[in-house]
């Protein structure tokens, strides 16, 4: 198979080629960063090292997995409960191992730590693929009698059934959002850890493989405990399209390219998430025109140009609104997801464009590397504190931020200072009271608020004030990203 040119712009396993600008911004966008990784740590399951920042957090869900004679301990808890979700946690991965990808050279106090970011969750997913091509294991914890309950990890008492999906009842979407962690994944440790990335590599083609030959989405053999909570919305081709584009890049097998372009998706969206991934594959494909010069992927340019002027809002053809305080928005449950996985995709973007020195056109709007980046720097700046409210949606940052945040382990006092077991029912007093959050879940980005700007710091208040590993995940590159362009 013919091979692509990626090597050569691969240095520690980082897409290099970003000139900074030498300018100050107004926020500490490196402290924002610190923070922002140290909130997956606060989210980690499992057996926590000895390096933990967050000492409120111990051990946890460390039998995960024996019901099925397997060994599923580790990952991340996807929110403020106590399940690990197969789909967002992937998702997760992939989104922090593309921030190590583009941005992990501006990260250099940070990148140690962000490489642990994407192998806890990339040792799980490992553990996940381990029953390929029979099965492969996607859930851990029932999110019904979960979610009825208020304990903190170390305390869980609510069942720890684990869910796969097998050839008979197949989960595309959640097989190939896995691969796709995997296969960058492998890219970020290709020059730190070879055998790793290896392993990792080989796989993210085996549950690649395993999406495509048993096609079906996973919320229709899994509805029952992964809807509402994760339902697959948009179907499992554009994780097809995400996998396979990830591949591409991690094998510069050009079958792969070939792949993407029988898979024939011509639908347009202007929502990158969880969910839906063509937004996303887009502009990673793009980066074959315009950074590898590759004329076979033009046709990914225009598409992903279509969806920088879906969301730039003075764009003719914008189809998302803003607040009025100039908040992108979307929908109004964890609203604030979507602005940073917009915001990592304006981010890559502007950096592409800035490499090969190119603009286009929205309308009669000239898009530059500047404009996005300005944009990009007023949905972060808003989330870190510059809006009506003077809130930062960033806990830990600043001064004033969310102090109700719906999170059982933030709620209830840690089991280091209280070690009295607090039962399923028992704490839900530490949820109704009005007091803030004894443990504070640094770094960690809430819902956020409505489409009026407006906020309640409310811990029932779940839409706006639970954080989520996938709000985050994004921002960790849109914030090396910022650090690097406004260097003092």
């Amino acid at each position: 198979m013919r091979k692509m040119g990626l090597e050569k712009t691969l240095v520690l396993g980082i897409f290099v080629g970003f000139a900074a600008v030498g300018v100050s911004g107004y926020h500490d966008y490196r402290d924002a960063l610190s923070k922002s990784l140290i909130f997956f740590e606060g989210q980690r399951s499992g057996k926590l090292p000895p390096g933990q920042n967050l000492k409120w957090r111990t051990d946890s869900g460390l039998t995960d997995g024996l019901t099925e004679n397997v060994d599923l301990t580790g990952g991340y808890y996807d929110a403020g409960d106590n399940v690990k979700f197969g789909f967002p946690m992937a998702f997760t991965t992939t989104m922090l191992a593309w921030s190590v990808l583009e941005f992990g050279i501006w990260m250099p106090r940070e990148l140690d730590h962000a490489r642990e970011a994407v192998r806890w969750g990339t040792d799980y997913l490992l553990k996940a693929c381990s029953a390929l091509p029979e099965a492969l294991y996607v859930q851990v914890g029932d999110p019904n009698a979960d979610h009825k309950c208020w304990q903190r990890a170390e305390d869980m008492s609510t069942p720890r059934s684990v869910y796969k999906v097998t050839p008979s009842n197949p989960g595309s979407d959640v097989a190939a959002e896995t691969a796709a962690a995997l296969a960058a994944a492998s890219l970020v440790f290709r020059r730190v850890d070879g055998n790793y990335s290896k392993k990792l590599l080989q796989t993210a083609e085996k549950a690649f493989a395993f999406a495509n030959q048993y096609r079906g989405n996973y919320s229709d053999s899994l509805s029952s405990v992964v809807c509402p909570f994760y339902c697959s919305y948009s179907g499992y081709q554009d994780e097809l399209l995400w996998g396979a584009a990830w591949l591409l890049m991690a094998t510069q097998n050009s079958s792969y390219l070939s792949y993407v372009q029988s898979l024939g998706i011509n639908s347009d969206s202007d929502t990158f998430s969880w969910d839906n991934k063509i937004p996303g594959a887009r502009v990673l494909l793009a980066r074959g025109y315009l950074v590898e010069k590759n004329e076979a992927a033009s046709v990914f340019k225009e598409q992903a140009e279509r969806f920088v002027c879906s969301v730039l809002p003075d764009s003719s053809s914008r189809s998302v609104n803003y607040t009025p305080g100039g908040l992108l928005y979307k929908l109004n449950g964890s609203n604030l997801q979507y602005v940073t996985s917009a915001s990592f995709l304006l981010s890559v973007y502007a950096k592409y464009l800035k490499i090969s020195k190119q603009t286009f056109s929205c309308g009669d709007m000239v898009v530059t590397p500047s404009i996005l980046r300005k944009v990009v720097q007023k949905q972060v700046d808003y989330i870190l504190g510059d809006n009506p409210r003077g809130l930062s949606y960033m806990v830990g940052f600043g001064n004033n931020f969310p102090q109700r945040i719906h999170h059982r382990g933030s709620s209830i006092s840690s089991i280091l200072s209280n070690s009295q077991n607090i039962g399923c029912n028992q704490g839900f007093q530490f949820y109704y009271a009005t007091n803030a959050n004894p443990n504070v879940l640094i770094g960690a980005v809430v819902g956020g608020p409505d489409q009026n700007d407006e906020f309640s710091d409310d811990r029932s208040n779940y839409a706006q004030s639970e954080p989520a590993t996938y709000i985050n995940a994004p921002l960790v590159g849109t914030l090396s990203y910022l650090a690097a362009c406004f260097r003092p």
